[in-house]
């Protein structure tokens, strides 16, 4: 095993537990590794910090697995720490669906299990934790007994480390395409051709905190997706619900959706750009008691924050103004780089850009199978916002 020195002033982020190592954070590397290769990382002086699998293509060099020195990294340490995370979980009142892995705030860098009841989608998104592949399938299998196990590589992260992006079966060839049980909802979930994993669980609580201000309220939904949140404010009363998405082919998911729930005569969907139509709607007076923006991360990187926070001061200024006075905004937003307190001020510049006030209902994060370790940033990435609009 190859040791790892840094450098002598490197960033307390690594000493707080930090699991991320950057080139740049790096000295000298003793004896030769290849890509993946677990090593041993030690500060200037030579005292032990880590264990980790490195990548010297890759700008984040190495990322720790664990702090402990006479811990082995093999299958049952995969197999222990999945076990780990899936106690984690049932303890928080978690069985059909979850995050079972969430990377980094379960201690396995770069890695992400979801499981869909019976059936989990497993994400490995660095060279690392790619090699551990089998040992993580073999994990789940003596966990679970699944009755499929389904990988959805096809992310461009993967590039960043010299990854190809592939999709495939990690277990035998099974149909794809299920069903699962969400808040006394049905939902289709698509494993190989669904965003990301297939269905967005980390808004799980979120869903079920708008049941009492969509009774008897005229909704818009916009970037709806599998219509999740259109088809929970229809199943909790909702006069009548409009969701809207660029996709044809999500708008197509959230009618199947609304039909399996019996709710296709509450719920309508057609596919638009978000931004255009709410301007168009704007300038028609339209209004709605309640408006959800779910919308996907405008920013991947720090460089184009601030296109981003125009982006999100656009559509929820556009959704504000479509709102009756008493009525409710409720906005999301998914991107780790648009910190809580950014978020809220630019709420608050598109009402006052708006003409309307705001009245804070509720500001929430990700549910609690995307823990959050402070400290590390990327797993405090999920903003939750109900304000009702005076």
């Amino acid at each position: 095993m190859a040791n790892v020195f840094l450098n002598k002033k490197i960033s307390n982020r690594i000493q707080n537990g930090h699991p991320w190592i950057y080139s740049n954070e790096i000295n000298t590397i003793d004896g030769n590794t290849n890509t993946g290769d677990i090593v041993s990382v030690f500060t200037h002086d030579k005292k032990f910090i880590g264990k980790g699998y490195i990548n010297q293509k890759s700008l984040i060099t190495v990322r720790l697995l664990t702090r402990q020195k006479d811990e082995n990294i093999n299958d049952e340490f995969f197999f222990q720490r999945i076990s780990e995370a899936w106690n984690y979980r049932k303890k928080n009142g978690y069985e059909e669906n979850c995050r079972l892995v969430f990377g980094e705030a379960d201690f396995l860098p770069a890695l992400i299990i979801d499981k869909f009841n019976d059936y989990f989608v497993v994400q490995t998104m660095s060279a690392g934790i790619d090699l551990w592949k089998p040992a993580i399938a073999k994990a789940l299998g003596r966990i679970f007994s699944p009755k499929g196990i389904y990988e959805r590589n096809d992310v461009p992260v993967r590039e960043l480390e010299g990854l190809t992006q592939q999709k495939g079966f990690l277990s035998s060839p099974f149909d794809t395409n299920i069903i699962i049980n969400e808040n006394g909802l049905q939902f289709y979930v698509d494993v190989e051709n669904g965003q990301k994993t297939g269905y967005f669980l980390d808004q799980h609580n979120n869903r079920k905190t708008i049941q009492h201000i969509v009774k008897g309220a005229d909704v818009l939904g916009v970037f709806c997706y599998s219509g999740s949140f259109e088809i929970h404010a229809a199943h909790y009363g909702a006069k009548s619900v409009l969701g809207i998405d660029i996709s044809e082919n999500a708008v197509q998911l959230s009618t199947k959706n609304a039909a399996l729930n019996n709710l296709q005569n509450k719920c309508s969907f057609q596919a638009a750009n978000a931004f255009d139509i709410l301007k168009s709607w704007s300038k028609e007076k339209r209004e709605y008691d309640v408006v959800m923006l779910d919308p996907p991360a405008f920013t991947k990187s720090r460089e184009t924050i601030p296109q981003a926070i125009k982006g999100y001061k656009e559509i929820n200024l556009r959704g504000i103004k479509l709102i009756k006075k008493g009525g409710f905004l409720v906005t999301s937003s998914c991107s780790n780089l648009i910190e809580p307190d950014i978020f809220l001020r630019i709420i608050d510049e598109a009402a006052k850009d708006a003409k309307r006030k705001l009245r804070q209902v509720t500001f929430q994060t990700q549910g609690a199978d995307h823990p959050i370790i402070h400290g590390i940033e990327n797993t405090n990435y999920l903003k939750f916002l109900i304000t009702e609009v005076l």
